[in-house]
């Protein structure tokens, strides 16, 4: 049976179909009207809840005259919405710019991080984030300044509206990136950014040894009206998983990384001490 449930993959899906309708001109009502369906039968689809078969898809695809090519698109990802996770390989710049996850990002009320070796990219500043692409593999078709302007538009997401929460392992504020100016700055931010109410910074020190986020790094996102989703970061890939295991698998992850962690002020001390 298709699913009734909204996923990353099917909001993308029922955004594809929204602007399909939206350039006929018609209203939802109308649509449903002339193709014979129940209007929340056309709302579950435009919301990522699924409820129709590709036949369905492609009467409405048809009526609405999309192009062949956007047709095929759309038909790709209802295809996509029936599996467990989603995984998208970005045509250029790194896999934490992929526009769905921004997307996800927004819609979100709550974003939890764990990060095991950098200063997560939500709480970078541009210098950082400069000094860890000169670091690393370089593409020479990617426009990085590009990518690092991207990044900063992330700081938009930092709102009273949105709760956050950073676990960070002592070793990534201790990696020395850019070097002392530049790590310097980088505390002073996180100092500046751990003050507002909305932003919840734990560390996890390196003196308890192995941890319960050992496997790596990633990110949760919580909703009010959808079912969380947990997004992973590759070398040339994201990867958000959806499914009941996974979900519980993670959460029991931070809900272990929060017990070993040092709670805010203690974990605002230590930045503070490898500042001064």
């Amino acid at each position: 049976m298709p699913r009734r449930k909204s996923s990353v993959v099917g909001r993308e899906f029922g955004e594809g179909v929204r602007r399909a309708i939206e350039l006929t001109g018609m209203t939802h009502r109308q649509i449903a009207a002339e193709i014979g369906w129940d209007e929340a039968k056309l709302s579950d689809m435009v919301r990522g809840k699924g409820g129709v078969t590709q036949a369905d898809l492609e009467r409405l695809l048809g009526y609405c005259r999309v192009q062949p090519l956007e047709v095929q698109r759309l038909i790709a990802l209802f295809h996509e919405t029936r599996e467990n996770g989603y995984l998208k390989i970005p045509d250029d710049g790194p896999p934490d710019q992929v526009p769905e996850l921004l997307k996800q990002e927004r819609l979100a009320s709550k974003i939890t991080v764990w990060s095991m070796n950098l200063v997560p990219g939500h709480l970078q500043t541009a210098d950082y984030m400069r000094a860890v692409i000169e670091g690393a593999v370089r593409t020479k078709s990617v426009d990085y300044e590009s990518v690092i302007a991207a990044k900063l538009e992330r700081s938009k997401l930092f709102h009273w509206s949105r709760t956050f929460v950073f676990y960070i392992h002592e070793q990534a504020l201790r990696l020395q990136v850019g070097g002392p100016d530049v790590m310097k700055d980088q505390y002073i931010h996180l100092m500046g950014m751990a003050q507002r109410d909305y932003i919840n910074l734990k560390v996890v020190p390196s003196a308890i040894g192995a941890h319960a986020g050992t496997s790596g790094s990633f990110l949760q996102l919580s909703y009010e009206k959808f079912e969380p989703v947990v997004f992973l970061e590759g070398e040339t890939s994201g990867l958000f998983l959806e499914d009941a295991k996974s979900l519980a698998a993670y959460s029991s992850v931070l809900k272990r990384l929060d017990a070993q962690a040092l709670d805010p002020e203690q974990s605002r001390e230590l930045i503070n001490s490898i500042l001064i």
